[in-house]
């Protein structure tokens, strides 16, 4: 008989889970006792339980229990999985990001067949628990991205529920075998997730802290990746030696009372060091941190790690520096103080409008949905008012840490990343529209457009997988952006034409370049796209003049197979030579993780190439390969004719190898269908 559902934290939850699982086990049932010839009849009805419950708390525990009776009513019968010790490690990652939901199920359901194999509840003769075992430490270790890389733009589009399902599978084979084969590249994933500085680093966090447990293990070989991995733990757990056992916040703060000045500042500038090193906040910190506000203040500096720039902001916004700190920052919501030293060292303080509009937000009384909103996405440890203020620290600190998660919104997020980045105040004049009245009012060509007024936008429902303001804000934005576009639909072309300067601010520039027909799909003007997108942005051509605002851009999004997913919005931050003497287009992706594979060779880096935090760069070609959508100022066209032949023909072989496949070859043809007949 399976093992009962147990240990389910939440009764709705449970019960929802036991449901499931009940029907689960009459699925199973019923193909069991069915004759050979009508199995594959009630197959459906089992993947289709496996997939409800594999979506639920518990789910991969309840699945594995049951690996052995599913596997007698022949789940894996005339499939690839039907034989586990002829399995491939290298073709499980392709099946769990198969578009079919039904591969992915399959797959999911042998990984925890082998799970219980590799603990001993199940046994085959085919296959030993070291067998299983070793075989699951080749998966995780050829999936890593499964693991800790937010959702790609392409699961989102090609996979939807079936993604999260796979990597809710990933995340309980890993508990269950432990880290021992993965640790090196695990280790240095999370360094390059943390290169990129995002402003939500939970699921890091969460990664670091079950590493933290397997390492304690005095059999755990930790191999080359010790180093990478103390500076981890250390930074959350111990950065300093007053701390380094992790003795809890109370004795930690007892300590602090008992150090003379010399002692303190050596604990600021452990603290600090650590937060810059890997973007990561202790709960110590902010322990020492408030301490230090109430009792010496002058070590601030020191702690917070402040550039001269930090340093003058912090001296003359003393006041306002300690009340953000005091009304955001505590050990259960420290993160937040990296975003805080990064606002400073920007010196955005120095901008007249946005003191007071901090301080306004200080005092800012939310509305009652808004408290209910943040209150049920992140629990009742720290108050609505001190999340979304923090919130608001980390986003003004780290502009290019925004992220869309697991959201069709990347328009929204990008507008967000693109304020805090260039127009500070008016984002906090948006958040506060937003927090105090629930709706936000923008404007489209001198008409005014409710947030609250207009139908629902491009998301099917309100996102919760989002930092704070993010998560309060990006819903109105969806909405206002979903309006803009329906005013545009009886114009012709592309209505981004009209609202990318509209939503995103003045500094988008009217010129407007696309390189397909919205009707039909089809590239078209190709050449003339790319020598004016070189002309535009490439300093060679445009007289070497730098971006002076960021630009919303609009790239065909492609797998690491050069295929077409989708369109997706980005922000071209600047144009620069890298360390090599190459020109690259730096930009922001709201896609959570800029480093992505898009096939054809053309594989976004993120650290190495001179990218700033946050940053994702690709050579001038191959960014110009994947791009549809450009703005320009159409006063300042640049010299066209001078863009080389050669570098125009570089930049249509990737597109005709990649996304432009197809729609080169329709156009072709529709070219030849108009020509007269010779």
């Amino acid at each position: 008989m399976p093992v009962p559902v147990t240990s389910i934290d939440h009764p709705d939850t449970g019960r929802a889970l036991a449901s499931r699982v009940e029907q689960l086990d009459h699925a199973t049932s019923a193909m069991a006792e069915a004759p050979d010839f009508a199995k594959p009849g009630k197959l459906r009805r089992v993947l289709d339980a496996l997939r409800r419950v594999l979506t639920q708390p518990g789910g991969c525990a309840a699945v594995r229990a049951r690996a052995a009776a599913l596997e007698h009513a022949g789940v894996f019968t005339g499939s690839d999985w039907d034989q586990p010790d002829i399995l491939v490690p290298a073709l499980a990652g392709p099946s769990l990001h198969s578009e079919h939901t039904d591969t992915v199920i399959l797959e999911s359901t042998s990984e925890l067949r082998l799970v219980a194999i590799a603990v001993g509840e199940h046994h085959r003769p085919d296959m030993t628990a070291d067998d299983a075992r070793r075989f699951l430490s080749q998966v995780l270790a050829l999936n890593l991205d499964l693991l800790l890389a937010p959702m790609s733009e392409a699961e989102r589009a090609r996979q939807g529920g079936s993604a999260r399902v796979a990597r809710a599978v990933f995340g309980y084979v890993v508990d269950e075998i432990g880290y021992g084969s993965v640790l090196d590249e695990l280790v240095e994933e999370i360094w390059r997730i943390l290169r990129q500085r995002p402003i939500q680093v939970d699921h890091v966090k969460a990664m670091v802290t079950r590493i933290a447990i397997h390492r304690s293990d005095p059999d755990v070989d930790l191999g080359t990746a010790a180093q990478g991995l103390d500076r981890l733990t250390t930074a959350l757990f111990g950065p300093t030696e007053a701390c380094r056992e992790d003795p809890g916040i109370d004795v930690y703060l007892s300590r602090l009372s008992a150090m003379d000045a010399e002692g303190l500042e050596f604990e600021a500038r452990g603290f600090a060091r650590a937060m810059h090193d890997t973007g990561l906040v202790s709960g110590y910190h902010a322990a020492l941190v408030r301490f230090l506000v109430e009792d010496n203040m002058f070590l601030l500096p020191e702690a917070l790690g402040l550039s001269e720039v930090g340093r003058n902001c912090l001296l003359r916004y003393t006041d306002l520096v300690q009340q953000l700190i005091l009304r955001a920052v505590n050990p259960q919501h420290a993160q937040c103080l990296y975003g805080l030293a990064l606002l400073l060292d920007r010196g955005i303080l120095h901008q007249p409008p946005v003191v007071p509009s901090l301080w306004r937000q200080v005092s800012l009384t939310l509305a009652p949905a808004v408290r209910e909103r943040l209150h049920s996405a992140f629990g009742p440890a720290v108050a609505p008012e001190a999340l979304l203020l923090g919130g608001l620290l980390s986003m003004l600190g780290q502009p290019l840490g925004v992220g869309q998660g697991d959201n069709p919104t990347c328009q929204s997020a990008r507008a967000l990343s693109m304020w805090a980045y260039n127009d500070p105040d008016y984002l906090l004049q948006v958040v506060a529209w937003a927090a105090r009245d629930d709706e936000v009012v923008a404007h489209f060509e001198g008409q005014a457009i409710s947030s609250a007024e207009s139908a629902g936008g491009v998301a099917a429902a309100d996102p919760i997988d989002l930092d704070p303001v993010s998560l309060l804000v990006v819903p109105h934005l969806d909405r206002i952006y979903a309006e803009m576009v329906r005013r545009c639909a009886d114009r012709p072309g592309d209505p981004h034409r009209w609202v990318n300067p509209e939503f995103h601010g003045w500094w988008s520039a009217r010129g407007f370049r696309i390189n397909v027909d919205v009707a039909t799909g089809d590239i078209v003007d190709l050449d003339d796209f790319i020598r004016r997108f070189y002309a535009a942005y490439h300093p060679r051509y445009n007289g070497d003049q730098p971006l002076i605002h960021p630009q919303p851009a609009g790239i065909a999004f492609t797998d690491s197979a050069a295929r077409y997913v989708g369109w997706h919005a980005i922000t071209i931050l600047r144009v620069a030579a890298d360390p090599n003497g190459d020109i690259r287009v730096y930009f922001f992706n709201p896609n959570n993780d800029s480093g992505q594979d898009w096939g054809d060779g053309v594989v976004v880096g993120t650290a190495g190439n001179g990218e700033r935090p946050g940053e994702g760069s690709l050579p001038f070609a191959q960014f110009a390969s994947r791009l549809y959508i450009f703005h320009a100022d159409p006063l300042e066209d640049g010299a066209t004719a001078d863009v080389p032949a050669g570098d125009v023909a570089e930049v249509i072989g990737y597109v005709e190898r990649s996304w432009g496949a197809d729609r080169v070859m329709r156009a072709l043809e529709a070219g030849a269908a108009d020509d007269p007949a010779p």
